[in-house]
């Protein structure tokens, strides 16, 4: 897991040589708490297909308004600069697998 922002997104993520689950969240937000160790959980059983970043939107406002998020927990599965699939809101583990396999296909 690593965490980014603002400053460091293009580094981190883009640049990534394989998908990229990116997590926006905040500390105050109760549903991304609760999602939080089920996409860790998921990140280390899909470690080499996919990594976890983490960002903060309250202070990665600009990460956050360049991909439209409006709600928290919002879940990005990115390559490159391309979305290849987008999540809003908390699910089981189980639910949140199923969409990140099929992400990744």
């Amino acid at each position: 897991m690593a965490e980014s922002g603002d400053e460091t997104f293009a580094d981190v993520v883009t640049a990534s040589a394989i998908p990229v689950l990116v997590d926006f969240w905040a500390p105050w937000c109760g549903p991304c708490r609760t999602v939080s160790p089920s996409l860790e959980h998921l990140a280390g059983e899909l470690a080499g297909q996919v990594k976890l970043v983490k960002i903060n939107v309250d202070e990665s406002r600009r990460v956050a308004g360049q991909f439209g998020v409006q709600a928290i927990p919002t879940l990005l599965v990115i390559w490159g600069e391309k979305v290849l699939s987008r999540q809003t809101g908390a699910a089981p583990e189980r639910q949140l697998k199923q969409w990140l396999e099929e992400a990744l296909i």
